[in-house]
């Protein structure tokens, strides 16, 4: 495959070698080239920020973010609604760069164009819900409590799903009145945040109020240190999550984490078999595994532990690994040869501590072959740590308190499931893991972009981003009263 340089939003290429500020500018710090991953071959190449580069843009946006709050709620809106159509208008092209930038099979990247429509319908929803209470007060006083923009928020964005986890961040930000400044991962800085750009820029967004800004770790510093950005969203590995954390909170800033963590998908005696590994190779091997919510333990009890490998077995041996741009393939390469290096480090760790190989365990280039051990126990690194691979690993347990001890025996996770033909039983197991979400007969990568999204633990810091949870995420209660005339006091 060629550059992008043929498609009707991306192909003028004013964004090459830009970030963008309202505008598309050089960055300071140079430019970098994106790789497709499938093929190895160049992209694109786009500006690459560093600290002066996000100086400028939170003092542009702190600037640009007054005047935002202040626009009738219609008119802002009516952005929404303009992106969502600019991003249906191009649908074909931006799902099929989201596809090759990402590594992701093509129905992947379709869903990912489709959630950033609905994101945006919903954003568009936000200016015209009601944004306070009245309060109980004495007679004469008016008491308000009542919902404000933070002001700017940064947001620091993965390259396993970069539309969709930039723009649930951007999206309901701006909608509720304030500027963003997002560092999309440099490995996808086109899907995280410059095509994201150029609709917003297409839709009439107001200048200076979202600016992308791919770069390194020394550009997400500088963003989570300004004075002038009060919240930080990211999403990504549990130990950059500390790390931003930790600086945060010695800022004083609000902080909101999404960082994935062990997730359990449960599977009774009593569920079907064929329908059981159906669910634990959906989710697990979706995306080549790299989803936060993967569903990397299956905890199978021991009576049909033997039939759920055989399938899985079959399964891995036989689903297509390649581009995932052609169409013909169910998995496609792992993001880069690092990643991929420490997903085989994981899996052969974990066969030398006693696992099992039952399939895959090898790969060509970046293509990782579908993986299934059993035999996995507490201590392992594929049960303790988060693979981020397509790698299924098998726990057989006796009970459903030996299955929950399991399931709960990590340091948090952001989803599990339950498989069993008795929906109580189920729910009874449900309502003691330790997950941010659960789903009752289905695997664990679910998300509907109006629930609450967010876990406990090393999953985040038990924030949630998502429907009833983004009014609490990127606005900040203030307490208005209204007198007449001031009140004469004793003293």
């Amino acid at each position: 495959m060629s550059e992008i340089t043929n498609a009707t939003l991306l192909g003028d290429q004013r964004w090459a070698d830009k970030v963008f500020n309202g505008s598309w500018v050089a960055a300071a710090g140079g430019t970098v080239e994106v790789t497709e991953p499938a093929t190895g071959e160049r992209l694109s190449r786009v500006g690459l920020a560093v600290e002066s580069d996000v100086r400028a843009a939170t003092a542009a946006a702190a600037l640009a973010q007054r005047a935002w709050a202040a626009v009738p709620p219609r008119e802002r809106a009516a952005v929404f609604l303009r992106a969502a159509a600019l991003f249906q208008q191009h649908f074909d092209e931006l799902a099929l760069c989201v596809t090759r930038e990402t590594g992701g099979i093509l129905p992947k990247g379709q869903h990912e164009v489709r959630e950033a429509i609905t994101l945006c319908h919903l954003a568009a929803n936000m200016p015209l819900q009601a944004q306070g209470q009245v309060l109980p007060s004495v007679p004469g006083r008016v008491s308000i409590a009542r919902r404000v923009p933070h002001g700017v928020i940064g947001v620091i964005s993965p390259f396993n799903f970069p539309l969709v986890l930039s723009l649930r961040n951007i999206a309901p930000a701006l909608a509720v009145g304030n500027a963003v400044v997002v560092k999309p991962d440099v490995r996808t800085p086109v899907s995280g945040g410059i095509l994201i750009a150029r609709v917003f820029e297409e839709a009439g967004l107001p200048s200076g109020l979202l600016h992308v800004l791919p770069g390194g770790a020394d550009a997400g510093e500088a963003l989570i240190v300004d004075q002038r950005v009060p919240m930080i969203c990211f999403t990504g590995s549990p130990g950059v999550g500390r790390r931003i954390g930790e600086l945060a909170g010695k800022h004083l800033k609000k902080v909101s984490l999404e960082l994935g963590g062990a997730n359990s998908l449960i599977i009774l005696d009593d569920a079907d078999p064929d329908l059981a590994a159906s669910n634990a190779a959906w989710g697990g091997y979706l995306h080549q595994g790299q989803i936060c919510m993967a569903s990397n333990r299956i905890l199978v009890h021991e009576r049909i532990a033997a039939a759920i490998t055989e399938r899985l077995v079959a399964k891995a041996r036989n689903l297509p690994v390649g581009d995932g741009a052609s169409g013909q393939v169910a998995l496609g390469p792992i993001i880069d040869e690092k990643q991929l290096q420490r997903v085989h480090a994981i899996v052969q760790d974990s066969v030398k501590a006693g696992a099992k190989l039952e399939a895959g365990g090898t790969y060509k280039g970046l293509f990782y072959q579908p993986t299934v051990l059993s035999g996995v126990r507490p201590g392992m690194p594929v049960f303790d740590d988060e693979t981020f691979g397509p790698v299924l690993n098998l726990i057989t347990f006796k009970d459903d308190d030996e299955a929950v001890a399991l399931a709960n025996n990590s340091q948090g996770g952001l989803a599990a499931g339950v498989i069993s033909k008795s929906v109580g039983r189920a729910m009874a197991i449900g309502e003691r893991l330790r997950a941010g979400m659960v789903h009752i007969n289905d695997q664990t990568v679910n998300d509907e972009c109006v629930n609450p999204f967010g876990g406990p633990g090393i999953a985040g810091n038990g924030t949630s981003v998502g429907g009833p949870a983004d009014w609490e995420e990127y606005t900040q209660w203030q307490w208005l009263t209204i007198k007449d005339t001031p009140p004469a006091y004793p003293f």
